[in-house]
């Protein structure tokens, strides 16, 4: 039986988009000074890109992408980049975002994709629990022996 069967005969529902949880992102992709032009045909590929829109800004050595993280992730986005040959910023400030940007990115697009665990009731373990468990009036001893005589 396949996952998705188990899970919709057990009832779960894995509702999405989770309340709070924003798919579509919106990042800056900063590109160093050399060599000259490299924006303009970064912005022709990407541009290519289905699901993907661009947008210049005031700084003509950044571009800013929206996405859905279940289509693409900053991080697949700057790889490509990459090896096509461009150069992106690498500064410590840059590295630092991009590091929280793909570590939050592929969490949340791992979460979305993964299905809702199938586990008991938490009520009903307690209560498995407890019938196994010796408690209450138990005693050990024989009846003669508890009796005064």
């Amino acid at each position: 039986m396949r996952r998705e069967t188990a899970y919709k005969l057990a009832g779960r529902h894995h509702d999405r988009p989770l309340p709070g949880a924003d798919m579509h992102k919106q990042r800056e992709i900063r590109f160093k000074p050399l060599p000259p032009g490299q924006v303009e045909h970064a912005w022709k590929a990407l541009q290519l890109l289905k699901g993907l829109q661009i947008e210049r800004t005031t700084d003509p050595l950044t571009i800013i992408v929206r996405y859905s993280v279940l289509d693409y992730s900053l991080e697949s986005l700057e790889e490509a980049l990459r090896d096509a040959g461009f150069a992106l910023e690498n500064s410590l400030y840059v590295k630092l975002v991009r590091a929280i940007v793909y570590f939050s990115e592929e969490t949340q697009r791992h979460n979305l994709l993964s299905p809702e665990r199938l586990i008991k009731q938490s009520n009903e373990v307690y209560i498995q629990a407890w019938d196994h468990q010796v408690h209450g009036d138990h005693d050990d001893t024989p009846l003669e022996l508890r009796e005064y005589k």
